[in-house]
Formats: structure tokens, sequence, C-alpha cells
């Protein structure tokens, strides 16, 4: 682990969970954990794990990668959280680990902090003024407002929406992560944008059409979920 690069995901994790779950105390760091895989749940992105390990049994939490019961595992870099609540399990750890599995790619704070970068401060969207943007045509055409509100109705169904592009963040997570609005919905209930993944690049300003399936209740881990998103979209 390269200390410099690690204190930086550190207190850049520290941060962001604190302000999205104040129930939560900061993070403090832990030596890589040993243990034998009790259980396994996955969610959308993540492993949870239930480990029996020298100092007892413990749950942790690792980017979604295949583990079988029984398997003995290592996590490194790994992050220790008290009182977590992971909304997608609907379960409140007392205490859990973040990190990343021995020999595998990528590291959950590092995950986490990415996914706050694509995810955080609406408010900090372009400024756009007032967006009139017309409903696209064809089959599944709804308003940004329609999928917002009937999300559970059409979760797992491809949905057509049209809008600007009013936040754009490239390469997060291998995704490209777009925020659309086209005049319709509600600040109040935040029912006037909705979050895109895609593989197609766009730019801020952009007018653009987007093919793809409806997902809710999304949960990366470390406390960041997310009532609707329309995910591998295409571009038009």
């Amino acid at each position: 682990m390269k200390p410099l690069l690690s204190i930086c995901m550190l207190v850049a994790a520290a941060s962001v969970w604190a302000a999205d779950n104040s129930a939560a105390a900061a993070p403090a760091t832990a030596a890589a954990v040993t243990g034998v895989v009790l259980e396994v749940k996955d969610v959308e992105s993540y492993t949870y794990l239930r480990l029996k390990t020298r100092d007892g049994e413990t749950w942790a939490a690792v980017a979604k990668v295949p583990v079988k019961k029984g398997a003995e595992v290592t996590l490194e870099n790994v992050m220790v959280m008290n009182n977590f609540e992971s909304k997608s399990l609907k379960k409140t750890f007392p205490t859990i680990l973040f990190g990343n599995l021995s020999g595998a790619g990528g590291s959950a704070p590092q995950a986490a902090n990415e996914v706050a970068m694509a995810h955080s401060g609406l408010a900090k969207t372009m400024d756009s003024g007032d967006i009139h943007v017309p409903k696209a045509s064809g089959a599944n055409a709804l308003t940004v407002a329609e999928i917002m509100t009937k999300a559970d109705e059409l979760k797992g169904k491809p949905v057509l929406v049209r809008g600007k592009v009013v936040k754009y963040n490239p390469a997060i997570m291998g995704k490209n992560w777009i925020h659309l609005r086209d005049g319709s919905g509600s600040v109040a209930d935040a029912s006037n944008d909705i979050l895109v993944t895609t593989q197609s690049k766009a730019n801020i300003g952009e007018i653009v059409t987007a093919k793809g399936i409806v997902h809710t209740d999304i949960d990366f881990g470390a406390g960041y979920a997310y009532k609707v998103l329309i995910e591998d979209a295409t571009l038009q």
C-alpha cells in the first residue's frame, strides 16, 4: 500500500461518509484481516461477507466479486465503520470492514470516493436556467419526472428519455455518469433530475436521448444508495 495515496483516500472517504451518514463515526484504519467466509450477500456493486477471523466474527464489504462460503480470504487497505446502514440489505452493521480482497483489483474506499464524485452536489450542476426539452418520441418514451415518480413500476424496464446534460463525470468505476433534466418535475422532491450511466460520451449543455434500463434502490455501499438510476444507457 502506498502511504501517501492511502492517506488521501482515507481522508476523502472519511469526509464523504461523515456528510452522508451522521450516525456513523469517522472510519478508522486496521491491519490486513484474514478470515473464513461464513456468509455471502451480493448487492448491485458490492459483496458483503461474514467472516470468521482469529478475533471473532465480523462483516466486511468489498467491490463485487464471486466468493464461495468456506473460502479463506484476506482484506487489504481496511477501513472500519461503526453503525453503518446498508439500504439494500435493510440492515445496520454495528461494525463493518471496507477493503479490497488480496489479489483482486480495486478498493472499496476508492470506489466509494469515486461514487461520491459522480453523485454529490446536484446544486453544483450547470446553471442552465429554464429548461424546456421536448419529450422523446417512440416506444417507452417518458419524461424525467415520469421516470422518477413511476420508478417502482418501471423497475427493470427499458425507457427512452431526452434531456439536457447538466452534469457529466467521465470514467468513474468504468462508466460515464450523466445527470439529465428536461424541465419536468420539481426541485423540491428531486423529480427534475435523473442519473444515467453509460459508455457513451457527452458534453454539458448537450441535448441527448438516453435509452437504458431503470434500476431502483441501488446501493454502492459506503452509504451511497440511490432511489432511481438508468444504467448501461446508449445515447443518441
